[in-house]
């Protein structure tokens, strides 16, 4: 007996046109929502200025870093200067990310990442668009084209100026490229992130962050307008101050070596201190600091408050 499969006629049609095409049949995801970000890894704001570890960066690199004072920020044209896409990985907020539609044929054009009050807006352009030359002006936001392949959303940003790679303590220049995937499992969201830099990287910076959908945006960075003020009086009295540090003159380079005996060139990063072999070369310097008894990781201790006078049971006033 021959048993005939039958074969809806319009799916065949649809699969054979998939096939002649060599179009790739795979289910678009929807990544729009308001997506809190959950910080489980520290690269934002530890307490050392000088901390690059974990990052790959070559000499110009790390003597670019090494250069930079955290007080410039308060000079009045770089108080509301905004950060670029990789501020994905090191800020502190969450992405509002909505869907761009044609509004003829409902196709999707682009995904759009809301701005901050220090962050550039950025568009995922989905329709194929080129790339512009590399000589065309440069934002903070960058140019982004974006494809699927399968679930994940890959995208690739050039032509975005100078920002940080490790808040406050490592840049990029304006000759990086960053390309993400993006991918959705029901309410996480999780964005991988690899920075090529070949002005100050050896290698790519790699950073991959969570984030979970919150749809009331509870605890989603509000839009904020940023005005400049007066942080630091000796900059608005001496306009001619650049806050910097000549080679060589940089006072905290050694802090994080005395706090937590790290070496020092591990504490300046480069692409040898990446991997485990470079565990080796620490067995003879690396001495395990004392066991932390207070404030190990949580919240400082509040101070005891001394007892009133007249013996610890007299009412307080």
């Amino acid at each position: 007996m021959i048993r005939i499969t039958r074969c809806p006629v319009r799916g065949l049609v649809l699969l054979l046109t998939a096939m002649l095409s060599g179009v790739q049949l795979f289910a678009q995801v929807d990544l729009s929502g308001l997506w809190a970000k959950k910080n489980h890894m520290d690269n934002s704001y530890a307490q050392e200025p000088v901390d690059y570890l974990g990052i790959p960066f070559n000499d110009d690199g790390r003597a670019r870093a090494l250069t930079y004072n955290i007080a410039g920020l308060s000079v009045t044209e770089r108080q509301c200067q905004m950060y670029t896409p990789f501020y994905t990985h090191t800020g502190p907020f969450g992405l509002h990310i909505t869907s761009e539609p044609d509004p003829i044929t409902q196709k999707l054009v682009a995904w759009n990442i809301a701005g901050w009050i220090d962050r550039d807006a950025t568009t995922i352009w989905m329709d194929g668009r080129p790339h512009p030359s590399k000589n065309a002006p440069h934002t903070h936001g960058g140019f982004t084209t974006g494809v699927w392949e399968g679930d994940t959303l890959r995208t690739y940003t050039t032509h975005f100026k100078v920002g940080d790679i490790k808040r406050h303590r490592g840049f990029n220049s304006d000759a990086a490229t960053i390309t993400e995937y993006i991918v959705r499992h029901g309410d996480i969201l999780t964005v991988m992130g690899i920075m090529e830099d070949p002005a100050i990287l050896a290698e790519p910076y790699v950073m991959t962050t969570p984030f979970k959908l919150d749809p009331n945006g509870a605890s989603i960075f509000p839009p904020t307008a940023c005005e400049p003020i007066e942080e630091l009086p000796y900059l608005h009295e001496n306009l001619a101050i650049v806050p910097h540090y000549l080679p060589g003159k940089n006072p905290f380079v050694n802090e994080i070596t005395e706090k937590h005996n790290i070496p020092v060139e591990a504490v300046l990063g480069g692409p040898e201190t990446l991997y485990p072999e470079y565990r080796k070369k620490l067995k003879d310097k690396y001495v395990l600091p004392p066991p932390c008894i207070s404030n190990c990781g949580g919240p400082p201790t509040p101070p005891v408050a001394p007892p009133a006078r007249g013996g610890t049971n007299a009412p307080s006033r």
